[in-house]
């Protein structure tokens, strides 16, 4: 091989918006190197996170991500790729325990925590080859939507930089919107995977309750929490799923649930036709009816009609009886037991052991100052909490006969009933998120285009339990029909 050629080629290679499996096919002919992938996306972090627009999106950059790189390159030479992700960079939202990196959920309070091992997902990734290139801002310790923190500050919206990215895994998607890494993890109790992916113009799956496994993520609720994939394809969600879904893991028996679950593999179901055979079930009174959801609405309504127009049924329905519960409740309930039990698993150099420490510590952003005292004097023995987790099971069962009353394959609704809010605003009314963190039904957001103003929109589909692949088919045919995902203009 002429070297000197080789380097020219590495050289000229423009790697933004490609897929995992187009940089793995780059990687496997010798026309770029890990080495050089990694160097070339730390080159955009550093002209776009901490200059020019400033997207502000991650906290830590591994520095031991080029040596990684390198010996994954030696190692494909030597012995071959031990998968798709092999030498692919990953953006890690900073509530998944990495050894390291400090793992803070964006708090002072941890700022120089160290976990003892890795969190289950970080390890799988690892063995299937991935680098670590980095750590994303949340919204602090993942309790709001607008994704800003003490240790971070403020994650601005690449598209609109004065807009917020969502949260609370706002910083992984405004980097992976950004090109900063090829692909992201985040974790969601709420709506946060779901919602930042539809700010940010990204596919963003929460799976299953069961299916991934919570151990080694900083924690909100025990029976709510997530970890799963943002990503700008489908086929990308698909690679990463297909690492991390289905696999027992000792330290989250909910994995039993989903243990054996997932198909051969995601990758297969990337279905061109399947609009074709596919009947959707469209949520009316989860729309908005704001004047600012006006913008949200006519974008749906036409990948709604985009959808019909290729072959899917369309079916109406209405749901207003799940008004009627008290949804976004257990994880306040929940958080005082989870993150001392989180705070003792690491060890006995962890700086801090408690929520009052926490709180006592001032540390902590104004914005979830009130949520935490809220949340100091909440118990597992309030009569409330009881009825919330019993009514759970009743909202997850309307939701189930539903669809198979009217033989649908996946609801549809907007992920969020209005455009990315302006900096400083949440608005949690227009959250639709509650539909499948409650129920623990898997549910992916896929971008529906841009409003005039340039503000990305994303429609939510939700499917039966495990039933990833239908909602990977579903959005990765609307995908390849409608090509929504554009580059952020902040970030060319």
């Amino acid at each position: 091989m002429n070297k000197e050629k080789d380097a020219v080629i590495i050289e000229e290679v423009n790697i933004v918006e490609l897929s995992i499996q187009e940089l793995q096919h780059l990687l496997e002919q010798g026309i770029m190197t890990s080495e050089k992938l990694v160097e070339t996306y730390l080159k955009r972090i550093s002209m776009y996170d901490k200059e020019g627009p400033a997207i502000n999106s991650l906290i830590y950059i591994n520095e031991e991500a080029i040596k990684t790189a390198r010996e994954l390159d030696f190692e494909r030479r030597e012995s071959g790729p031990r998968s798709l992700l092999h030498g692919i960079p990953i953006i890690l939202k900073d509530n998944f325990d990495t050894v390291d990196m400090p793992t803070t959920a964006a708090s002072l309070v941890l700022k120089d925590s160290f976990p003892l091992e890795d969190a289950f997902i970080v390890q799988q990734l690892r063995d299937a080859g991935a680098i670590m290139i980095g750590k994303a801002n949340l919204h602090e310790f993942a309790l709001g939507i607008s994704s800003e923190s003490s240790l971070g500050g403020q994650t601005l919206n690449p598209y609109k930089l004065d807009r917020h990215p969502g949260g609370s895994s706002g910083g992984t998607a405004a980097a992976v919107a950004a090109n900063f890494g090829a692909v992201g993890l985040g974790t969601d109790t709420g709506c946060s995977i779901r919602n930042p992916a539809a700010h940010n113009n990204l596919f963003g799956l929460r799976p299953t309750y069961g299916l991934t496994s919570r151990a080694g993520i900083v924690p909100i609720s025990f029976t709510q929490d997530t970890g799963g994939p943002i990503g700008r394809t489908v086929s990308d969600i698909a690679v990463i799923m297909d690492e991390i879904a289905g696999k027992y893991d000792p330290r989250d028996p909910s994995t039993k649930l989903g243990k054996g679950k997932p198909p051969l593999s995601y990758l297969n179901h990337l279905n061109m036709d399947k609009l074709k055979t596919t009947k959707i079930g469209i949520l009316r009174d989860r729309f908005g009816g704001t004047e600012e959801a006006e913008a949200t609405n006519q974008l749906i309504n036409q990948a709604i009609d985009t959808m019909k127009e290729n072959g899917a049924e369309i079916i109406e329905c209405s749901m207003p009886e799940l008004m009627d519960f008290n949804s976004l409740s257990i994880p306040y309930f929940e958080f005082k037991v989870a993150i001392e039990e989180y705070l003792m698993s690491l060890g006995e150099n962890r700086s801090i052991s408690s929520l009052e420490e926490i709180i006592e510590s001032n540390l902590s952003r104004e914005v979830i100052k009130e949520d935490l005292i809220k949340c100091l004097n909440l118990s597992l023995e309030d009569p409330k909490y009881k009825k919330v987790l019993k009514e759970r099971d009743t909202f997850r069962d309307l939701l189930i006969n539903k669809m198979n009353e009217l033989e649908i394959d996946a609801m549809l609704y907007p992920t969020f009933k209005s455009p990315a809010p302006k900096i400083g605003e949440q608005r949690w009314e227009d959250n639709n998120g509650d539909l499948s963190a409650y129920s623990g039904l898997p549910a992916i957001s896929i971008p529906a285009g841009l409003t005039k103003l340039g503000i990305p929109v994303g429609l939510e589909l939700l499917a039966r339990p495990f039933e990833e692949d239908i909602l990977i088919e579903i959005a990765y045919a609307f995908e390849q029909l409608t090509k929504h995902r554009k580059l952020p203009v902040h970030t060319p």
